[in-house]
């Protein structure tokens, strides 16, 4: 009995312990643990907010990589599509060079691709790596480059017939020939397979200032004919310029993706950059330039080149979307149709000197 109350007494302190010390435990950690459960969850809350936000930035890096990547490989598909076509027209009308003559109508549909060719790769310019917009742009100027051999192999055949019937039609006198032959013969299709949309571009127009924006201008086909003593900004990148039957004309142009072909112009000032440059039947024109290429002169006289020169502002940007190589200019590399005396200048076109370098109407 002794011994039965004495584990009792032993028991009751044990007992006492784990029902007291809870609420004295309570009672001195309750300040603290109420400040750290006011503060440790708040902190932790944004830790995890911290976490999410994290975790949402680099999903969506991966799905904007993901898109990237389907937009890159979907541009390396189409492109090598269309590269693969053009190279077949060009390959195919080199084959027929030695038969019957290129085929017209084989470029005329290689100039069309290479211009879809070209929107392409200005559109993937946004999402590309700089290496793949490099390697498109060499490959477009290398396309370009073909096609325009192709078309001068057009050009002897042509050239020799015109000039053959002008000998002989002057013989009697000059004048009443040229009343008797129609004088300017009609314009030949322009190298760079030009495909003018009506309505783009101004004509028949006698001294006026007139100007076109980038979103008039862009990947287009512009025209500009029968003007006189006009000013004429083209603010933009169009696709190609043609400039026909001009007359004391001040024409200042952002670049052009391709070609600019000038035809019957006197005493005007063009300022573009583009791939290549035909100037036919010109003269007394100042011309600052900017080619990727060699400018080519036919039937001209006292046409002068300067370094391209006119600038606004989105001029960069303009520059990007068209594709051409600022660092390449041979403006000062002039190829004349007319004078194939090696080791002489032509006399009918020069180097425009430095003090002269004013752009009226900029």
């Amino acid at each position: 009995m002794e011994a039965a109350d004495a584990a009792a007494a032993a028991a009751s302190p044990a007992s006492a312990v784990p029902v007291d010390m809870p609420a004295a435990n309570g009672d001195m950690g309750g300040p603290r643990h109420g400040l750290g459960l006011g503060l440790v969850p708040e902190r932790l809350q944004k830790r995890e907010q911290e976490r999410l936000l994290e975790v949402e930035r680099r999903k969506q890096e991966r799905q904007n990589q993901t898109v990237a990547e389907e937009k890159s490989d979907f541009f390396a598909a189409a492109f090598a599509r269309e590269r693969e076509a053009v190279e077949r027209l060009l390959g195919c009308a080199e084959q027929e060079a030695p038969g019957p003559g290129t085929d017209p109508a084989q470029l005329d549909e290689a100039a069309s691709r290479l211009q879809a060719l070209q929107k392409l790769l200005n559109d993937a310019v946004r999402y590309l790596a700089p290496y793949d917009v490099r390697l498109g742009q060499e490959t477009l100027a290398r396309l370009q480059g073909a096609l325009a051999e192709r078309r001068q192999e057009l050009q002897p055949k042509k050239r020799f017939a015109f000039k053959s019937r002008r000998k002989d039609a002057a013989a009697p006198d000059p004048r009443p020939a040229a009343e008797v032959q129609p004088q300017p013969p009609p314009v030949a299709p322009p190298p760079g397979g030009l495909h003018v949309p009506s309505g783009s571009g101004f004509s028949n127009r006698e001294s006026q200032t007139l100007q076109m924006q980038a979103e008039e201008l862009y990947q287009r086909d512009i025209l500009l004919t029968g003007l006189t003593d006009c000013t004429i900004r083209l603010y933009g990148n169009p696709n190609t310029l043609r400039l026909t039957q001009a007359r004391g004309c001040t024409v200042l142009c952002g670049p052009v993706s391709t070609s600019v072909f000038l035809d019957d112009c006197v005493g005007c000032v063009l300022a573009v950059a583009c791939q290549q440059l035909r100037t036919h039947r010109t003269r007394d024109t100042r011309i600052f330039l900017q080619v990727t290429s060699r400018a080519i002169v036919e039937d001209c006289s006292g046409v002068q080149f300067a370094p391209y020169s006119w600038s606004y502002p989105g001029i960069d940007r303009d520059f990007e979307g068209s594709g051409l190589d600022r660092s390449k200019n041979n403006w000062q590399i002039v190829d004349d149709f007319n004078w194939l005396a090696r080791g002489v200048a032509s006399p009918n076109w020069s180097i425009l000197p430095e003090e002269e370098r004013t752009l009226q109407g900029d």
